[in-house]
């Protein structure tokens, strides 16, 4: 059997380079425009061959094997504002879409329900994979991971409490007191020449800290400079970096997982296993606090509280879903916002002069997080499934098929945006007579946190996470970049590849 497939693969490969040079003449980059409606097959994409697909793309020596560019920035380059991809070993058909109108079209075309597969591996592993170990009965797996009523009922119940302003200040003070603990012990942690051996650390235990403040209703203590590496909080932060790696390799590559068991499989499990159980116990400790506490009225309980007086089985998925998605993004959203203040000074001290100022509207503090979140966006894309047959762009585009929008390109496009790839606050401050004026670009360009239904449930706990972060960190240090523009690398999040080399002096 071995001989057999071992023969068959050389076959392919000796005749994939002979269809190489036919390439141009079996792919169309063109999108065609008359009414005669073209098939999945007929959407431009990489060559796919019988029985392996488009598998020798992504192998060494294939077109799209480790190029720096992002790959649907590879594929729009050379096919398209459509491009085709997947449908083999496991991977699920995939269209990438990078034209606006189109993007509107999907989205305001969805159904009451939108299906976002998010993190399929995750998704395993929490319906299966631990329903299967642990004999577990539950339907519910959380927010990231559901779909359809399931999802609905979920959302429904938490809808009132994570995105209600009035619950959500009640934590005002409290992360500005884990802002003021950040900034002791980045003073602490500084070297004389002003720099940090690990600055992403830093930042992913500031993002940790404020995340568990307000979901848990505790602090973890993350700036304790006793604690050790194996510490739970430290390897949580570990466990957070690790997920988002495996749901890489495990999500957006041929997944052969989905046949055997292969060892990247058995790894991403014990990742994901890990996770789980390091949010468990903080979420354990922290209803053990409030058991001890003395009754507090309506308006004094916070997240926990409040979800765990409607549903126990909520109340966990929600403090495991917020300690997943909430820690690496808002501390990589926040360290592009600084980076592009380090490397623009006339920004940086415009901001800070209207810190000076008290003005309570802060309009260029914001101005300046929507500019970062315009160029580097948390998550770069947005994700459907398809629930019905979509007529786009003179193709078909089958029910189950996953449509990703590229977000993050329309919003670097010079035809999207005036100046698109400069950072420049001013854009969504300005009136409508100036070129820049945000409301100029097309309304479904910019989505940092979602659309409808499926938008972030998380969003204005970020808001005032990195209000409050970047307040304090630019009253307190002039903020410099030693070295290189770091590379960007674009998967399931955006964040930066290399050191961080900022600069931090005391003002």
């Amino acid at each position: 059997m071995i001989f057999l497939y071992t023969l068959s693969l050389k076959y392919y490969v000796s005749f994939y380079w002979y269809f190489r040079l036919f390439h141009k003449a079996l792919e169309s980059t063109s999108i065609p425009t008359n009414l005669e409606l073209k098939e999945w097959k007929d959407i431009p994409g990489p060559l796919s061959l019988p029985i392996i697909g488009q598998l020798l793309h992504f192998v060494p020596g294939g077109d799209l094997y480790k190029h720096e560019l992002p790959l649907p920035d590879i594929l729009y380059n050379k096919y398209g504002p459509i491009v085709r991809l997947g449908g083999f070993f496991g991977m699920p058909k995939i269209v990438f879409f990078y034209d606006a109108d189109t993007v509107e079209y999907i989205l305001r075309s969805e159904d009451r329900l939108p299906d976002r597969p998010a993190f399929l591996s995750i998704e395993y592993f929490r319906k299966h994979y631990k329903k299967n170990k642990y004999s577990s009965t539950t339907e519910r797996t959380g927010l990231v991971t559901d779909q359809g009523e399931l999802w609905r009922k979920t959302r429904s119940t938490v809808n009132p409490i994570m995105l209600n302003p009035k619950t959500i200040k009640l934590y005002t003070n409290t992360l500005h007191e884990v802002v003021e603990d950040l900034i002791v012990r980045l003073k602490a942690v500084r070297k004389q020449d002003n720099m940090f051996d690990d600055f992403r650390v830093e930042m992913n235990l500031w993002t940790l800290e404020s995340v568990s403040a307000v979901v848990l209703g505790r602090r973890l203590n993350c700036f304790n400079s006793d604690a050790s590496d194996d510490s739970p909080m430290k390897r949580l932060v570990k466990a957070v970096h690790k997920i988002f790696d495996m749901s890489e390799a495990m999500d957006l590559k041929p997944a052969l997982w989905r046949f055997i068991s292969t060892p990247m499989f058995k790894k991403a499990m014990n990742a994901y296993e890990e996770h789980t159980n390091l949010n468990r116990y903080f979420i354990k400790k922290s209803i053990e606090d409030l058991k001890r506490q003395p009754a507090r009225s309506n308006e004094q309980k916070g997240v926990l509280e409040k979800l765990l007086e409607i549903d126990d089985e909520i109340a966990f998925t929600m403090g495991i879903d917020s300690l997943f998605a909430g820690v690496d993004t808002t501390a990589n959203v926040m360290i592009s916002a600084l980076y592009f203040l380090a490397t623009n000074q006339d920004k940086q001290n415009k901001l800070r002069e209207e810190l000076k100022s008290k003005d309570e509207k802060n309009l260029y503090l914001k101005a300046c997080i929507k500019e970062s979140m315009r160029l580097l966006p948390a998550v770069p894309y947005n994700l459907r499934r398809a629930s019905k047959d979509y007529h786009i762009m003179g193709y078909n585009i089958p029910k189950g098929t996953f449509m990703v929008v590229n977000h993050q390109f329309l919003c670097r496009s010079e035809e999207i945006y005036f100046r698109a790839r400069e950072y420049i606050p001013e854009r969504w401050i300005v009136d409508k007579s100036d070129p820049l004026y945000h409301g100029n670009a097309h309304k479904f360009a910019y989505s940092p946190f979602g659309y409808g239904t499926r938008g972030c449930i998380g969003k204005r706990i970020a808001q005032m996470e990195m209000e409050l972060f970047l307040t304090k960190m630019v009253q307190t240090f002039h903020i410099d970049w030693n070295g290189p523009p770091p590379r960007v690398k674009t998967s399931v999040v955006n964040h930066f590849r290399d050191k961080l080399n900022f600069v931090l002096t005391d003002i």
